[in-house]
């Protein structure tokens, strides 16, 4: 079996809600995404997807995934789809770093694995360990009444977490914090995410205020240095997001004991192939992990479904369903979700095909000369 067309999409994703807030003063209101689509000799087709959290997340925006997907595709052209590792190889030797342009082509191979086999990604991924995965729900910065009318709402389809985004006025901050702790009900909690938002001063003043609520606090600064700093200076629970992008950091937070959850979000770790490393060298050490990425439609969040099924229930703090975020789709069917879990498909491969009447006509199409 060899790769005979690589098709690269593009299409936006508006948001469910409007418009979200997030971090320091960033809002989205609508997500760029790119697909792609593999083809080869035997007829069998695999799908991949990134979308960034706004185009100013991190390094990773619409633009840069295109150009690094073109210098990446043409060498993957003849290759087997089926031998992962191989194609792991050859994409990090092309282009060094910048692992969110290929996480869609290598959840795009092995999309095409698991049909070839006859097996959901889950098991090639080690085996169906979770059947339902708990989902927690974004609070976007908006004011207290409002932000208690969508966490209503959430409750009421089966949500029982609820990330609070913060990062943004410090001082409003500790407002939000308290206000939405306060909104929970039994058995339901909740963490304050800055998004690396705060300076380490700030961070430290908000972290001493929310102390008694016992909330967690995901990734109050940009560094993993400032992020220990301020573990240092509190005794809430911490989970640690943008910062984790490699197995070299995984083992730095293990070492340090810095985190109590560690968030993998596959994009930012380049891939399935190495978000799969990542969460079993975690779970090994004792660590809870989220199964997730930065934004995106049902391929996206298939990838996220089939991770987080693989995962030990008793190690995956949450996932969540990124395809329920936008009003326009990259894939069909959607993985299902029901009384707050996202289920992983069963079908061979990812359990998602590309919605060419949403993506349009493709940006890129790479064949061999």
């Amino acid at each position: 079996m060899k790769i005979t067309r690589i098709s690269i999409y593009r299409t936006e994703l508006p948001y469910v809600g409007g418009e979200y807030g997030w971090g320091a003063g960033n809002v989205i209101r609508t997500g760029l995404t790119t697909v792609a689509v593999i083809e080869t000799g035997a007829g069998i087709s695999g799908c991949g997807e990134f979308c960034p959290c706004g185009e100013n997340y991190m390094v990773a925006n619409s633009a840069g995934t295109s150009a690094v997907a073109g210098l990446i595709a043409p060498r993957l052209l003849g290759e087997d789809p089926r031998e992962i590792g191989k194609i792991e190889r050859i994409m990090d030797t092309t282009v060094q770093g910048h692992g969110y342009a290929k996480a869609m082509l290598d959840a795009a191979c092995w999309d095409i694995l698991g049909k070839a086999a006859g097996l959901p990604v889950h098991v090639l991924l080690g085996g169906k360990l979770t059947d339902g995965a708990p989902m927690y729900r974004v609070v976007p910065q908006k004011p207290k009444a409002q932000a208690a009318k969508e966490m209503a709402a959430h409750r009421a389809a089966g949500y029982r977490q609820f990330q609070i985004k913060v990062g943004s006025d410090w001082r409003t901050d500790i407002e939000n914090i308290l206000s939405a702790v306060s909104l929970l009900e039994p058995g339901e909690n909740a963490y304050a995410d800055a998004n690396q938002g705060w300076t380490v001063n700030d961070a430290v003043k908000v972290v001493r205020a929310v102390r008694d609520t016992g909330i967690m606090i995901e990734q109050p600064c940009v560094t993993y240095e400032e992020c220990l700093h301020v573990r240092s200076r509190c005794d809430l629970p911490m989970k640690l997001d943008e910062c984790v992008t490699s197995l070299a950091m995984a083992e730095r937070i293990v070492a340090d004991r810095a985190a109590e959850v560690v968030c993998l979000k596959i994009s930012n770790l380049g891939g399935l192939s190495k978000a799969r490393r990542v969460r079993d060298y975690l779970m090994e050490h004792g660590l809870s992990v989220v199964a997730e990425d930065t934004w995106g439609g049902e391929i996206t969040t298939a990838a996220v479904a089939h991770l987080a099924a693989s995962t030990r229930p008793e190690l995956l703090y949450n996932t969540t369903d990124l395809h329920n975020y936008n009003t326009r789709h990259t894939g069909t069917p959607g993985p299902a979700t029901r009384d707050g879990l996202l289920f992983a498909p069963d079908t061979p491969g990812l359990g998602v095909e590309p919605d060419f009447e949403s993506l349009g006509d493709p940006i890129a199409v790479y064949e061999p000369s």
